[in-house]
């Protein structure tokens, strides 16, 4: 009964998180028939191919929603999520790299091809471990949710809020790019992590394999969305809200606003790094280009045109720009950059609300018509 009123207040009453746990069930159920069940043959069958692509967007939507928690609810406008994206994912590839074994080219059973090819003579200290999958899953979220409690820990404490905030984070991911680009690092330099074999014992470029990581990506994505709808439902989120409305009045009134920040901003991060994890087996690399600053600015983009401050629309607007951006891509690669521009600025001036709040507009709009 407790679950079931759980249920009820979290997601029965919210119209779009029922849409979109329904959106993730329907996939979770129409994407294995169509790849595994329907024949090659058919019009309706759906490749290998189309299901790593969704696989990836679901990962998309995974980091959106966790970049909404502290924009769109804690007002904190971080252009270096994509940095912890990147960290989970680093954690996962040395996890895959130290599965290789002996099968990699050099047939080293302990070094990583790329430590072979530059002469290393032994395994550094930090790699470790990483052949134990519950070790590196620890990795996944202690690595990221670390950087960003030290990070924001330090940040918070002096008070850093608005803009100069937004460029500490950004400097912070670009730090961590050409750091990573170093062959020093012991990282795979600017190649990055690649070549996997499996996972689990499990070969990755089996259907049936990736059948199972779009199944596991879907499943998160909807546990990480009623965990993070839960947190800002309860009065702790109603707090973090405050705090984005009207910092100093929170703190006069009592609240450690520092400490609600720090908190809310080291689990986004920690969801960032798990959508990373997820994302990496799924494409098969990973390398320094994903701390890019442009990627987390990309980043804002998805939850600012699905909507911020509403969880779903965040959702909603990484798969929908994503999509947008895999075909542009491919059908005029030379537009898709200025697409993405003017589709920014478009909804900052036309929709501060995103198309989540564009909807909401149409129905109100209609709904006073049937009164009038």
């Amino acid at each position: 009964m407790k679950l079931f009123g759980l249920y009820s207040s979290l997601i029965a009453s919210d119209k779009g998180s029922k849409i979109l746990l329904l959106c993730l069930a329907a996939f979770a159920v129409v994407v294995p028939i169509l790849n595994l069940a329907v024949p090659e043959t058919s019009a309706f069958h759906l490749s290998t191919y189309m299901v790593t692509l969704f696989g990836k967007y679901i990962c998309f939507a995974l980091l959106a929603l966790a970049l909404d928690l502290v924009w769109g609810y804690c007002g904190i406008l971080s252009l270096g999520h994509g940095a912890f994206f990147a960290l989970g994912g680093y954690a996962m590839g040395m996890y895959l790299m130290r599965q290789i074994g002996d099968r990699g080219v050099y047939g080293n059973p302990d070094l990583p091809d790329f430590m072979v090819f530059l002469n290393w003579q032994e395994l550094p200290w930090y790699w470790h471990g990483f052949d134990q999958f519950w070790f590196a899953m620890i990795m996944v979220m202690l690595v990221p949710g670390l950087l960003a409690f030290v990070f924001g820990w330090l940040a918070f404490r002096s008070r850093v809020t608005g803009v100069y905030l937004s460029i500490m984070t950004q400097a912070l991911t670009y730090a961590l790019l050409l750091a990573f680009f170093r062959n020093e690092m012991g990282f795979g330099g600017n190649n990055g992590l690649t070549d996997f074999k499996d996972i689990l014992g499990f070969n990755l470029q089996s259907d049936n394999t990736r059948i199972v990581l779009f199944l596991l990506s879907a499943f998160i994505l909807a546990l990480a969305y009623i965990g993070a709808r839960y947190i800002v439902t309860s009065k702790f989120g109603r707090v973090v809200s405050a705090v984005r409305d009207a910092e100093n009045r929170t703190r006069f009134i009592g609240y450690k606003v520092e400490s609600y920040k720090l908190w809310i901003f080291t689990f986004s991060a920690v969801l960032a790094g798990i959508a990373g994890a997820l994302y990496v087996p799924q494409v098969g690399i990973i390398n320094p280009g994903e701390f890019a600053p442009l990627n987390s600015i990309e980043l804002v983009v998805w939850v600012a045109v699905g909507g911020r401050g509403t969880l779903y629309g965040a959702v909603f607007g990484a798969v929908l720009v994503n999509y947008a951006k895999t075909y542009l891509t491919g059908a005029l690669p030379e537009v898709w950059l200025f697409a993405l521009g003017a589709l920014f600025v478009v909804v900052t001036v036309f929709l501060p609300k995103g198309l989540v709040g564009l909807f909401a507009q149409y129905k109100n709009r209609n709904k006073a018509g049937d009164q009038s």
